[in-house]
């Protein structure tokens, strides 16, 4: 069956969607970006994901008005790739349009580049189980970590960094502090309470972390937004990521430190056991055994 993708208005197969070479976003990567979570056909925090992708154009001076229209959109691209009864996702990226190359934005009005597809996308059940390893780098990003830009080259390079050492992602360090991962929000948890970087430019303010937000308040377990010093981070009882892809993700060794025995902890799966039950169901069991 061809993949069916959306691009600035029609629904056709991914081979005939064709972009123009003097798209900003090609030549510039002048634009922004966002991936939905579908459970089953059903999209999670939908929307908070157009709220920040709202922001985000905003803070390019991007000019789209018909985020109104989206959900339709996705949900068409859900149903014609036959993935309602399956765990999936939707990736939007909006560019700035097409001209003439220059710096400066150019001073006619352009036609924004909209383009949507639709994947599976399954669970990531042994290392939502078993916990996964990552490693640490200088954060070498620019300082609008904020917006969810398509100016990924430096996480690109860091999570290279990562795939080669064996490692399933890498946490950044400014200042020696821990920001976030290359894709996903960082969470480390002491006494009973959980840690994380407070928002603001330098990290990227996940969807899922919204999630854990309100987790958290629901389990009475204190949430502390402050940065988590990387040569402390042996003070730390357990750590975990979150993000649409990674959702509630346990870190059981950063670099050479391991976390306890080398296994999940008890607040991250207090967590885990509260987010899998809105969105996995019966598969709550098999990943986390409730």
């Amino acid at each position: 069956m061809p993949e069916i993708v959306y691009l600035n208005g029609f629904f056709l197969t991914k081979n005939k969607a064709l972009i123009s070479p003097d798209d900003r976003g090609f030549n510039f990567a002048d634009g922004v970006y966002e991936v939905i979570r579908y459970y089953k056909g059903q999209p999670f925090l939908f929307d908070e994901h157009i709220r920040r992708l709202e922001r985000s154009l905003n803070a390019v001076k991007i000019v789209f008005n018909d985020t109104h229209e989206l959900q339709n959109i996705f949900n068409r691209l859900i149903l014609e790739n036959r993935l309602n009864n399956l765990y999936a996702g939707i990736y939007l990226q909006i560019t700035r349009g097409s001209a003439k190359r220059t710096h400066h934005f150019p001073k006619e009005n352009l036609q924004c580049t909209i383009y949507a597809t639709a994947f599976e996308k399954k669970p990531m059940l042994k290392q939502l189980k078993t916990g996964i390893k990552v490693i640490s780098r200088p954060d070498i990003r620019w300082l609008r970590c904020d917006i969810k830009s398509i100016a990924l080259l430096p996480n690109t390079l860091i999570f290279q960094e990562a795939v080669e050492h064996g490692a399933d992602e890498c946490i950044l360090i400014r200042q020696g502090n821990i920001t976030e991962g290359t894709h996903s929000n960082a969470f480390a948890v002491k006494n009973n309470k959980v840690y994380t970087h407070p928002d603001g430019n330098l990290i990227l303010s996940g969807i899922t972390r919204i999630a854990v937000r309100k987790i958290c308040s629901e389990l009475n377990i204190e949430l502390i937004e402050e940065p988590v010093k990387q040569h402390e981070i042996h003070n730390y009882s357990e750590f975990f990521l979150t993000g649409t892809g990674n959702e509630i993700m346990p870190v059981v060794q950063i670099d050479n430190y391991i976390f306890g025995n080398g296994i999940p902890g008890k607040i991250t799966r207090e967590i885990q056991r509260a987010f899998f039950k809105h969105t996995y169901e019966q598969l709550a069991g098999e990943i986390i055994g409730i």
